[in-house]
């Protein structure tokens, strides 16, 4: 078969490419980012990962580290014995330990449009749900079901802002 016209000719140099970029782009594609900081802090590139995460004390292959009993049916069954690794950066461990004990905050918010939806319907018509699904401004005809949990929503979400808009309605008399 004939070879094509391209393989006879002679290679050429490319000036116009950046050969340190070029390695750079390519490492960076081998080498995945770790979100972790206290992980990405104690990687060892030179390293394997398995190498790497034994040395935090983590598990790389969790069916090694907790391996399952296996029963035979005559005699007793020998129990396979994980094998024990020395830990040569347990302050990862502790760090990442201290991370899963902090108390997580609440980050859900609503919108104003929704808070201002739900402030209107408790001021027209305090606690009933039916008035308010008939009411001329449900402009979206939530069912009273749909305005409850609305409601119990923009509770739960900003409780202070709730009680001092409660406790700013109960302040003020309302003549009807």
């Amino acid at each position: 078969m004939p070879k094509t016209k391209q393989s006879s000719k002679r290679k050429k140099f490319d000036y116009n490419l950046d050969r340190k970029k070029l390695k750079k782009k390519f490492l960076k594609k081998c080498n995945p980012r770790i979100e972790n900081t206290q992980i990405r802090n104690a990687w060892d590139s030179k390293k394997s990962m398995a190498r790497n995460l034994q040395e935090m004390g983590l598990a790389f292959d969790p069916n090694r580290t907790l391996p399952i009993k296996k029963q035979r049916l005559l005699g007793k069954g020998k129990e396979a014995k994980a094998p024990v690794h020395i830990v040569t950066k347990p302050y990862v461990l502790n760090q990442l330990e201290e991370e899963a004990n902090r108390p997580e905050k609440d980050t859900k918010t609503l919108s104003s449009d929704l808070i201002e939806y739900a402030q209107y319907m408790i001021r027209e018509h305090n606690d009933d749900f039916k008035a308010m699904a008939r009411d001329e401004k449900n402009y979206y005809q939530d069912t009273p079901k749909q305005i409850k949990r609305k409601i119990n929503e923009y509770k739960r979400c900003h409780p202070q802002h709730y009680n001092a808009f409660i406790s700013s309605l109960t302040a003020q008399p309302t003549d009807q």
